[in-house]
């Protein structure tokens, strides 16, 4: 609701009030009875047009079309009320106003002159030119006329930009509707997102191994029964660790594995796991101390690591992997880049071609990770000569 509209009751008010004064006015004025009589209906019309049709038009959102009928009939009993009674020429204090309020500028104050001049006219046209007080009155509707065009000029500016600003709330609660529309819309595809990459970097991952497990548990069951329950172990044990991170990303919380141990022991669990479920000989260099790290920075590490042994285990058909962690001042002796963490991870596999596409979410959604928390990404390879995964990222 604008303030036009807030603070139309005092308009209200100001139409009783007018029209009261006016009547009486009129009833107490010393004309006969019958001029009172036809300029009391004449004043009465102009209320019940202005009840009828004039509040509408006031009130209407727009001047479209120019309300003609109704400015037709006020005026027809402005004149009729005034050359019934000149005391009639009060009621002008209610009708200018509603003159500019429903027409246009210009309009309105060729309408309001022609209302002010029906005064003099009517007095003309009882007594002629020759009355003296037409010395008074001439001067008095002049300035009459100018004071109503200025004021209904500026009543009609007070309506227009009150209506404007109401147009312009109503666009700007438009747009902040389409504002929070389209965060929460981008909060949605973000939280999907993160949810895919978490699913990638554990379930999907840990699902794999078991499959991988359970296919070697069928083939050693009658040749090799040691083996078959020493995998079964381990395809156990991963069932119960992705049970785990289910419910951590669950309950929003960060990796089981960074829950109960430090990220060192979680990245040598990782090495390990690979050793045991495919023979790949694995191991695991930190260079310490490490700067201390935030949370995401080792949730970033970890699925890095998580990732490429998953890569490896899938893809590479490595027979050897090193990792290494280490400090990167402590490392290149690097003055002012103190507080940065290289991660490294090599293996002797078959290698492939980084520019060829590959269709897949884990590199994508490490890259992802990596950059949210201002880290870089090199990856280096070639068919035949191995991998080598590389990541910087900021204490």
């Amino acid at each position: 609701m604008n303030a036009w509209e807030r603070f139309y009751w005092l308009w209200e008010v100001l139409f009783g009030i007018t029209f009261a004064a006016t009547t009486a006015l009129v009833v107490f004025d010393d004309g006969t009875p019958t001029d009172k009589t036809v300029a009391l209906l004449c004043l009465t019309g102009i209320a019940v047009a202005y009840l009828v049709r004039g509040r509408r038009l006031i009130k209407g959102p727009d001047r479209e079309d120019t309300p003609w009928l109704f400015t037709g009939v006020v005026m027809l009993f402005l004149a009729g009320a005034n050359f019934a009674s000149t005391t009639s020429s009060f009621i002008l204090f209610f009708v200018c106003p509603v003159l500019y309020m429903t027409l246009s500028t210009k309009t309105a104050s060729v309408f309001t002159t022609i209302g002010v001049l029906l005064g003099p006219a009517s007095s003309i046209a009882r007594g002629g030119f020759d009355q003296p007080s037409l010395r008074i009155l001439l001067p008095m509707t002049a300035i009459l006329i100018v004071f109503s065009i200025l004021a209904g000029r500026y009543t009609s500016q007070i309506i227009d930009q009150s209506k404007s600003r109401a147009a312009l709330i109503e666009q700007l609660q438009a747009s902040q509707a389409e504002v929070s529309r389209l965060s929460r819309e981008a909060g949605t595809a973000a939280e999907r997102e993160r949810m895919a990459r978490e699913i990638h970097d554990t379930l999907a991952q840990g699902f794999t191994s078991i499959v991988t497990l359970t296919q070697a548990i069928e083939s050693e069951m009658d040749t090799d029964p040691k083996a078959a329950r020493r995998h079964l172990e381990l395809a156990a044990r991963t069932a119960r660790e992705n049970l785990a991170e289910a419910r951590a990303m669950v309950a929003a919380q960060g990796p089981s594995a960074l829950a109960a141990a430090s990220l060192e022991e979680a990245l040598r669990r990782q090495v390990e796991r690979l050793t045991e479920e495919t023979g790949i000989e694995a191991s695991i260099e930190v260079d310490g101390p490490l700067p201390a790290l935030t949370m995401p920075t080792e949730v970033v590490l970890l699925r890095a690591v998580q990732e490429a042994l998953s890569n490896i285990r899938k893809h590479s058909s490595a027979t050897r992997v090193s990792l290494r962690l280490s400090d990167v001042d402590g490392v290149d002796g690097v003055d002012g880049v103190d507080g940065r963490v290289r991660l490294r991870v090599t293996d002797d596999g078959i290698g492939f071609d980084p520019a060829a596409p590959t269709g897949g979410f884990g590199l994508a959604g490490m890259r992802t990770r990596t950059d949210q928390v201002g880290g870089i990404v090199t990856l280096t390879s070639e068919p035949g000569a191995g991998t080598t995964l590389e990541l910087e990222v900021p204490a």
